[in-house]
């Protein structure tokens, strides 16, 4: 099932410490050895610039007196143009080396990483409009990040790595019948990756992904655009121990789709015989309860969170008050001057053991958060998001 909307808003999206290794305290009862350590993170990365600027602009476009198929195109494409250009701004060979700094210095096993773009582009096919099929890398920001990882002495492996929304558009300034800004196309594929450190004393087990059944889509001029999403996840064995750690990107647009791929999440990527970690950018802020009545929601911007909640542990309150794990979020260029965008929390780790125990945290702290992880010279934070760090005593 595929839900259409008719407008896309925009997205909502401290200091790095050292996280020591990870003791493990088994219950003295326990018929197991202790565990290995488990450091985990979560991590939105930020695909570079508003992905909802193109698609925004051809709505607009549509709805003006006199709107056909090459005025709403070239909205569509003058958009993409701006965008790309953003991008370029955001420039992720400097902040995907603050990224690697972050990464490397917090040390954890597993991360769980969303919007790890690949932006590509192509000759413009007109006759091709938003089939996906530009083939030249532009910037692969997971080959990006994993070469800045290995440079610091810090390799680590993408175990999983997991295509979802595949979308190319034409891109030029000015009209359709004079196109400037050197005319192509420009496709950008979402990908959701689950890294493991190289040196972890952790075991992959197995591994497994789908997109969600409910997505986002969106018709423009005739052209259908898929934003899909959805879930991943790794066994893995830590010592005598197994746990699942689970990675996902829930809906911004819409709670109601977010909501519905919660769901979805806890009734198909649960383990039902050993303890699940779920990272995630969850899109839900657990404070806000506002429903987005003008496009058609009814559930509010808490429901997500409160779904998941109510069979999984947020571990960051069990760490620490909820007002010192903001996340979301800076503004598109991420070149804010000060840390004020950071002023809400989407972006969590949660937990569910078997028998219901609950887990005990001894470190965590959110990263990317502070003035002073800004590029000098750049200005530019490593994210429009903080990342959340945690050491789980486990079992």
């Amino acid at each position: 099932m595929r839900t259409t909307t008719r407008r896309v808003l925009a997205a909502a999206s401290s200091s790095v410490v050292l996280l020591a290794p990870l003791a493990v305290i088994a219950p003295a009862e326990a018929k197991n050895p202790p565990a290995k350590p488990v450091t985990v993170m979560t991590r939105n990365i930020y695909l570079g610039a508003d992905i909802n600027r193109p698609v925004t602009a051809a709505l607009t476009a549509a709805e003006q007196p006199g709107a056909n198929q090459l005025t709403i195109l070239t909205a569509l494409a003058n958009a993409t143009h701006a965008t790309r250009a953003v991008v370029d701004r955001t420039d992720f060979g400097v902040r995907g080396a603050l990224l690697a700094d972050e990464i490397a210095q917090a040390g954890p096993d597993l991360v769980g990483l969303q919007e790890v773009a690949l932006w590509r582009s192509g000759p413009m096919q007109l006759n091709q409009v938003g089939v996906p099929n530009a083939q030249v890398v532009d910037q692969d920001f997971l080959q990006m990040l994993l070469d800045e990882l290995a440079e610091r002495g810090a390799p680590y492996v993408a175990v999983s790595v997991a295509d979802r929304a595949d979308v190319e558009s034409p891109s030029f300034t000015g009209p359709i019948t004079a196109p400037g800004g050197s005319p192509r196309d420009v496709r950008l594929t979402m990908r959701d990756v689950i890294l493991m450190r190289a040196s972890s004393t952790l075991t992959e087990l197995a591994e497994g992904q789908d997109v969600y059944d409910v997505n986002l889509q969106v018709g423009v001029a005739g052209l259908t655009f898929d934003f899909d999403r959805g879930y991943q996840w790794v066994d893995v064995r830590a010592g005598a121990q197994r746990f699942r750690f689970v990675n996902t990107h829930l809906e911004a647009f819409s709670s109601n789709l977010a909501y519905a791929q919660a769901a979805e999440l806890l009734a198909t990527s649960t383990a039902p015989d050993r303890t699940t970690v779920l990272a995630c950018d969850c899109n839900s802020d657990p404070l806000n309860h506002d429903v987005k009545t003008d496009i058609g929601d009814t559930l509010p911007h808490s429901a997500p969170y409160e779904l998941i909640t109510a069979t999984y542990t947020d571990e960051w309150l069990r760490w620490a008050p909820a007002e010192e794990g903001w996340t979301s979020g800076l503004s598109e260029t991420v070149d804010d001057a000060t840390a004020d965008g950071f002023d809400h929390r989407i972006d969590m780790i949660f937990t569910r053991t078997v028998d219901g125990h609950r887990l005990g945290v001894e470190r965590g702290a959110v990263t990317g958060t502070s003035v002073g992880d800004r590029d000098g010279a750049t200005g530019l934070w490593p994210s429009d998001h903080g990342g959340v760090v945690l050491r789980l005593r486990h079992w």
